[in-house]
């Protein structure tokens, strides 16, 4: 009862605490360094700190010393150590690489993503070569179980491909995936929060406990994250937060042995990703601003992006109505999810 619950709130608590004030620091500071986004979806262009995911990535790294230095001084791991500080690793890796995607910001505005944009980051090829770092520490320990079960496959003996193969593939496409998703205040971390909280539930109910942990940790951090890029948005969350969001869904996919369950639920950015594709991924989710504050899609009936979607299929789609209908399009994934658990379907 002591680990299942006390060793998952305060690691949590400490969580969120840690990264509501590293965010905090973090805005600060960057701003001063000129480390900075635009943000062009209000009547006045304004620029804003970008990299928030150092403060976000801080907190689930805390989390996780927290519960390792309780697991050496004051209660039996349930959780094997080196598993954990691996995926602290992992998380840093990918953070510190969406970092130099973020930092790479020009006096002038330069063509990005199929518009012009003051911060050119990395190249598109660079994007996938580097995210693979974050998989280096989960595959070095062998994480996961290679028998994995599939939606309407089921149990499938996978061996040293998983490891090797797919966890680094996995983590490439997820990271880049989540990336691929946003540009409207609140957007990425509602869309991440949702997700979390379903994986949480779902390794509470039919998963484990390190998949408990950490879905609990990456929701603490979360919501720390939300009162900064909630609409006004006081910060770019950056490539540094989409990468951490994505390896730290893989890591809780893989050791909670919940990978049927993430694929349903991560549907939504895999739609997103193909879009992106149907244009060579040079294409922006932002929307046209009209005067009365709405939005008009950029490509206009084509849809390259979910926020394009929206912005055909209700009018004067607001930047809040963009993530609200795209984060209850995420609640229903989740739904659809659970659903298909309970009734043996994964």
């Amino acid at each position: 009862m002591y680990n299942t619950f006390q060793t998952i709130i305060i690691p949590g608590i400490l969580a969120f605490v840690a990264a509501y004030l590293g965010i905090s620091f973090l805005m600060r500071y960057l701003y001063s360094a000129g480390i900075v986004a635009e943000d062009r979806n209000k009547a006045k262009v304004v620029k804003l700190p970008s990299s928030a995911g150092l403060g976000f990535a801080l907190g689930i790294v805390i989390g996780i010393l927290v519960y390792t230095f309780g697991g050496s001084f004051v209660f039996k791991p349930v959780i094997n150590i080196s598993i954990l500080l691996s995926v602290a690793l992992s998380i840093i890796l990918i953070t510190l690489v969406g970092f130099l995607d973020d930092i790479n910001v020009k006096q002038e505005r330069v063509k990005s993503t199929g518009m012009m944009d003051i911060r050119e980051g990395l190249k598109q090829w660079q994007k996938p070569i580097l995210t693979v770092l974050g998989a280096l520490p989960l595959m070095a320990i062998d994480a996961g179980v290679h028998m994995v079960e599939l939606p309407f496959v089921g149990v499938v003996s996978l061996g040293l491909i998983y490891p090797l193969i797919l966890l680094p593939l996995a983590i490439i496409f997820v990271s880049n995936s989540v990336n691929l998703l946003g540009g409207f205040d609140g957007l990425q971390p509602l869309m991440a929060l949702v997700a979390a909280l379903g994986l949480l539930a779902y390794n509470i109910m039919f998963g484990t406990y390190i998949g408990a942990f950490l879905s609990a940790l990456l929701s603490a951090a979360l919501l720390a994250m939300l009162p900064f890029n909630l609409y006004k948005a006081k910060v770019v969350p950056g490539d540094s937060f989409t990468y951490a969001v994505g390896a730290t869904l893989v890591a809780i996919m893989v050791m909670g042995n919940s990978e049927a369950f993430g694929i349903i639920i991560f549907i939504p950015w895999i739609i997103e990703f193909l879009l992106h594709a149907r244009k060579k991924f040079k294409v922006t989710d932002l929307g046209i601003r009209q005067r009365d504050g709405s939005f008009k899609a950029p490509y206009g009936k084509k849809i390259y992006s979910l926020t394009h979607l929206v912005m055909n299929l209700k009018k004067k789609a607001t930047e809040t109505d963009v993530a609200y209908y795209l984060t209850a399009l995420e609640v229903l994934f989740v739904v659809l999810a659970f659903a298909m658990k309970l009734s043996g379907l994964l």
